[in-house]
């Protein structure tokens, strides 16, 4: 069984490999000719990694092969416009919109910007596509696991729910009950649909194709907000009382030592974002940047050096889809960690009064 897991994981890596390699020759292909002109552009990998890793109106899933997304605008002088991001490919102008540099704005009949437009774009982008494709994913496994409970009550799990229930009591025992304590059970749908919801999306930007969800800073600021806003909403006067006045501190350090836990408050979501951020974002430059090297090698060297070093950029560059496979896990859990951590700490009581530690543990047990 252990042979077969290995074999089907580097199927995967070698998929994903192959992917990335024909969208990273295409686009190296694109950069390095002009119609014009008989000199050769060198190859840019900073382009090319940017091409696969920002967000888009169209979802590329190989080159030649892009799904159009819904454009949808707003004026104030032309109201609600919807048409597909296909009529804004490679540049050209639909109704007098342009799309340059992921940005969609309005343009003259000289093909300048129109600064007096105000045009408000809520399309549907790759990112966004691939946002709801993951909620159909957990909400499809989940009313299945939901199901398969209902439908198996009293005894063994089976099929997908045997899969999933050692995750979910993970959560649970690993995660939210040493953190939060006997209040865990009011906060754990919401970690376990933050582990979920960052492992999908995690899994997914592995594909052949995949976007770059848990990458975008955008969306990892957002599930930091909700960690900040459900902490502190949550927290008790324990909390409060140790930001404004933390006990055992002199009064002349109070003046240092309250500013510095204000900050530390919003400190924590920021280490969440930038954190899951960073790592998958990474993860996925340094594939782009040992492909690159292939073509680097051929502009530098012919196409003979070129297929020299690919055979051990292709060992380096599956190795690292292994390695972003088990991050994708590892982003996850850390994630839903230190949330549940930051959690508890809102939630916990704090015992005061000269009593004994033995007389407060008899209290909490009566």
């Amino acid at each position: 069984m252990m042979r077969s897991l290995i074999h089907k994981l580097f199927l995967i890596a070698t998929l994903t490999l192959s992917t990335f390699a024909v969208r990273a020759q295409d686009h190296g292909h694109e950069t390095g000719s002009t119609e014009d002109s008989e000199v050769k552009k060198e190859f840019s990998v900073g382009d090319m990694i940017m091409h696969h890793i920002k967000d888009d109106h169209g979802w590329e899933f190989a080159h030649g092969l892009t799904l159009p997304l819904p454009v949808i605008l707003y004026s104030a002088d032309r109201g609600l416009e919807v048409f597909s991001s296909s009529h804004l490919a490679h540049g050209e102008v639909y109704n007098g919109y342009k799309l340059e540099h992921g940005k969609i704005h309005r343009v003259t009949a000289s093909g300048e910007e129109d600064h007096s437009a105000h045009v408000y774009d809520f399309s549907i982008t790759k990112n966004v596509a691939s946002l709801i494709l993951s909620f159909i994913i957990l909400l499809a496994v989940f009313l299945t696991v939901s199901k398969g409970y209902q439908k198996n009550k009293g005894r063994a799990p089976s099929g997908l729910q045997s899969f999933m229930e050692p995750l979910i009591i993970f959560v649970r025992d690993e995660i939210a009950k040493p953190n939060i304590g006997p209040r865990y059970e009011r906060y754990l749908p919401y970690l376990l649909t933050l582990f979920f919801f960052i492992l999908v999306n995690n899994l997914l930007g592995l594909l052949p194709g995949g976007a770059n969800l848990t990458g975008n800073i955008a969306v990892t600021l957002t599930l930091a907000v909700i960690t900040f806003l459900i902490v502190n909403f949550s927290g008790n006067k324990d909390y409060w009382m140790h930001l404004f006045k933390p006990t055992g501190v002199p009064v002349a350090l109070l003046p240092i030592m309250i500013p510095v836990e204000i900050v530390g408050v919003f400190m924590k979501p920021f280490s969440l974002m930038v954190r899951l951020f960073a790592n998958i974002t990474a993860g996925h430059i340094i594939i782009l940047s040992l492909l690159g090297l292939i073509f680097i090698a051929g502009n530098l060297g012919g196409s003979a050096t070129g297929w020299a070093v690919s055979p051990l950029v292709a060992v380096f560059t599956i190795f690292m889809n292994l390695i972003e496979l088990l991050v994708a896990f590892l982003q996850a859990f850390i994630f839903t960690l230190l949330s549940s951590m930051y959690i508890g700490s809102a939630v916990e009581e704090h015992h005061h009064g000269g009593g004994s530690g033995l007389e407060a543990g008899l209290e909490e047990h009566h």
